[in-house]
Parts: C-alpha cells; sequence; structure tokens
C-alpha cells in the first residue's frame, strides 16, 4: 500500500488514464482507421468507446473488490488462479502494451520525418528514430524511473490541452461549418464488405481507448481506489472521445478521405499543412513528438513494474543473464529489446493490428473470468461484461477476416504469437510444479 501522502488525486488519475489514451492513439490510427471506414471513421471512434465502455464496466466493478496495483494481472488471479490461463492472459496484456510502445516510436519516426528529411535512411528512417526513442526512454527509465509517474501525469495534461488547440485550430480554419464535411464521401455504405471493413475499424479504434487499464493498473494508489477507479475511468474515457471527435473532424475538414489514408502514419501532421502552412505542420510535429515520448517512458516503466510483479508471483521465467541490478531493471532490457524488434520489422498498421487482437483475447477472458468466478463477489450485472464479449468478438472476428484477405501475415505471427506463449507458459508451470512436489 502507497503511502497516503504520495496517493494519486482522482485529477492525477484522470490525467494519468487521459495520457496514456492520447498520444499515439490518435496520432497514428487516425489513418489506420480511415483505410478501413473510408470516411466514416470519426464513428469508428463513437463504436470504440463504447465497447470499451462496456469492457470498463467489468474492470471498476473489480477494483472496487480488489483496488490492488496488480490490475489486470490481479483480476486474473482471482479469477483464475496461479494457472495457466492467468499467466497466458496476462502475458497477451503485457504484449500489447509492448507493442503499443512500438506503435508510439514509429508513429515518433514518420512525424519526426515531416521536420527533418533524412533522405539517407530512406525507408528505414522511421525505424531508426523509433529505435533512437526507445533506447533514450530505457536510459530515462534506467536512471530515473522515481520522477515518471508524476511526469507522466504532467505531461498527459498538456498533451490532452495540445490536441484540443490544435483540433480547435483545424476546425477554426475551415470555419466550423461542418456542413463541408462529406461523411459518405467515395464509400458504398451497402456493401457487406464495407460494414465488415469498418466493424474491423472499430478493432482498432479499441485500442484508443484501451489506456483506460492503466487507472486499474495503478488500483490502492489512487486515493479511495473503490470510489475514484470508477469515476476516473468514465471521465478520462469521455474526455477522449471528445477529444478525438474533434480531431477527426478537424483532419476531414482540411484534408480528402483519400488525403488520409495516403498519409496514414503522420495524418495529423499532414491536415495542418492547408490550415497553417509550415508552421502548423512544425507546431503538430513537435506536439507529436512531445507526446510520443513522455508516452514511450510511461509505457516502459508501468509495463516493467507489471513484468515484475509476474516474475514475483512465479507466473513468468526469468532469468538475470548476468545483468547486475533489480528485477524490474532486467524487466525494462527486455521490454525494450522487444519492442526495438518489432519497430524494425513491423510497419505502424502491422503493430496496431497484432496489438488489437492481443487486447481483445485478454479483454474477453477477464469478462469470462469475472462472469464464470467472481459474479456474486464482485456483484456484477452479468449482462454487461456478458454484452462486452459479444461485442469484442464480433470486432475481432470481423478485424481477423479483413486481414485474412488483406494481409495474412498478421494472423500467422498472432496465432504464433499466442502458441509460444502458451507453450513457454504451460512448459514453465510444469517444470515449477515439478520441483514444487519434488
Amino acid at each position: 500500500m502507497s503511502n497516503s501522502n504520495s496517493k494519486l488525486s482522482l485529477l492525477g488519475s484522470i490525467s494519468m488514464g487521459t495520457g496514456v489514451m492520447i498520444g499515439a492513439g490518435i496520432l497514428a490510427l487516425t489513418g489506420q482507421i480511415a483505410e478501413l471506414a473510408g470516411s466514416y471513421f470519426p464513428i469508428a471512434f463513437v463504436f470504440g468507446a463504447i465497447v470499451s465502455a462496456f469492457s470498463a464496466y467489468t474492470y471498476i466493478k473489480l477494483s472496487q473488490v480488489h483496488p490492488s496495483s496488480g490490475g489486470v494481472a490481479m483480476f486474473l488471479k482471482e479469477a483464475y488462479g496461479k494457472t495457466l490461463p492467468t499467466a497466458v492472459f496476462a502475458l497477451l496484456m503485457l504484449l500489447s502494451m509492448v507493442i503499443n510502445q512500438s506503435l508510439v516510436a514509429r508513429t515518433f519516426g514518420s512525424y519526426t520525418l515531416q521536420l527533418f528529411e533524412l533522405k539517407s535512411l530512406g525507408e528505414w528512417g522511421a525505424p531508426v528514430l523509433g529505435t533512437l526513442l526507445l533506447v533514450f526512454a530505457f536510459i530515462i527509465n534506467v536512471i530515473g524511473n522515481k520522477y515518471i509517474e508524476r511526469l507522466s501525469i504532467i505531461m498527459a495534461f498538456f498533451k490532452t490541452l495540445g490536441l484540443l488547440l490544435l483540433s480547435l485550430g483545424g476546425l477554426w480554419a475551415f470555419g466550423f461549418d461542418f456542413t463541408e464535411i462529406n461523411i459518405t464521401e467515395g464509400d458504398s455504405a451497402n456493401s457487406s464488405t464495407e460494414v465488415v471493413k469498418f466493424i474491423a475499424a472499430v478493432a482498432l479504434s479499441i485500442l484508443a481507448f484501451k489506456g483506460f487499464t492503466t487507472i486499474t493498473n495503478s488500483g490502492d494508489e489512487i486515493t479511495k481506489p473503490k470510489v475514484n477507479i470508477g469515476r476516473s475511468i468514465v471521465i478520462s474515457l469521455a474526455i477522449c472521445l471528445v477529444v478525438y471527435l474533434l480531431t477527426t473532424f478537424a483532419v476531414m475538414g482540411n484534408l480528402s478521405t483519400a488525403q488520409i489514408i495516403e498519409a496514414k502514419d503522420y495524418a495529423l501532421a499532414e491536415a495542418s499543412r492547408p490550415a497553417f502552412g509550415q508552421s502548423g505542420l512544425t507546431i503538430t510535429v513537435i506536439f507529436a513528438i512531445i507526446a510520443t515520448v513522455s508516452g514511450v517512458i510511461a509505457s516502459i516503466f508501468a509495463v516493467s513494474r507489471m513484468l515484475t510483479m509476474l516474475t514475483k508471483m512465479e507466473l513468468v521465467p526469468h532469468s538475470h543473464f548476468g545483468m547486475p541490478g533489480s528485477i524490474q531493471k532486467h524487466s525494462v532490457v527486455y521490454i525494450v529489446v522487444l519492442a526495438i524488434l518489432l519497430t524494425i520489422f513491423f510497419d505502424l498498421s502491422r503493430i496496431a493490428s497484432i496489438g488489437a487482437i492481443f487486447y481483445l483475447v485478454m479483454d474477453m477472458a477477464i469478462h469470462f473470468g469475472a462472469i464464470k468466478h467472481l459474479r456474486e463477489k464482485a456483484k456484477l450485472n452479468v449482462f454487461i461484461p456478458t454484452a462486452a464479449i459479444i461485442l469484442d468478438f464480433i470486432v475481432l472476428l470481423a478485424f481477423c477476416w479483413i486481414k485474412w484477405q488483406t494481409d495474412m501475415l498478421i494472423i500467422w505471427v498472432t496465432f504464433a504469437g499466442i502458441a509460444l506463449v502458451s507453450i513457454t507458459e504451460y512448459a514453465f508451470l510444469a517444470t515449477k510444479s515439478r520441483k514444487g512436489s519434488a
């Protein structure tokens, strides 16, 4: 239990939640979602918020019973015990967070290249810059993690305010005339394929809201957690939805859908060009750099803490590999190495796709475990987590179907990842059980 003087207030936990959500989610995913949903992509964010709200109910109810800094991992342990499902699904959550770091790092590279033309790097520009960001974030985490959480809260406020001002500026540029926005531009609304693609886009939009789980992961580090965790999640989701809608309409007011898709890795920067010229582009890129740098630093800290907890719970294997220092320092090394590999070998679209699938699978496991094992203890209205499972399954199925048609590698990599995690955890837990009974 944290000292009461160092606990997060309601405002602090809201800032933390919005800070995690706002960043790469809207900076990188706007173009990715538009590629699937066409000019309906702002509506995809609305549906993403609705699905996330259904999911949030379960997390809030479980937090009221178990307000622990273990968050998702503790929920899984309470539902399934120290078993294979707990280890596998906790690792899927952790991997989705590491994947998000790669997404943020790639986004940093894509936006930075809009200001600095590093032609000598060619197509390696974004991954090289992303890798440098991850190395920088690693150094900060190793030497100064004492201040990272508080810094992330402060930066969250400025990120939210900055994106809001950029959005309002973009809306002002076209006179707040929403009649100029053609929401049906170039779309075939009656096509069943377009409907499936829209649902698949919702799967990606959920990534822009899944940061609310960071609040549950803070647990008893928040003042009056049984009350304030729920309030923080609801308010954070509402703030992010408003900001996302303002941002997407600002982008649509300054770019056609085709232009948004063409500049999908840096759509917000591209949208600032017709509105404010080079100065607008510069301001947007600077905002993106600040948002991504602070986001990666905070994310590595949070994920390393979660991996350390899983290690101490003896649910995951751990090796020092001769390195000095604490388990958390070792965790930072493993996390950053994995994030760098993902940043180098996968583009933004593929990184986001793998993260979305991992997260949705884990999310369904949380709801199922809560219904089956914790419904009485958490006083769940079973309809809501059941609806959350159905919604998760629908968007996951649509997303996988689209990826099977367009990028089969994503399906194979994701399946291989889940299989590898499951086999490794099964072998580890079986070995540990044999040693314990010997």
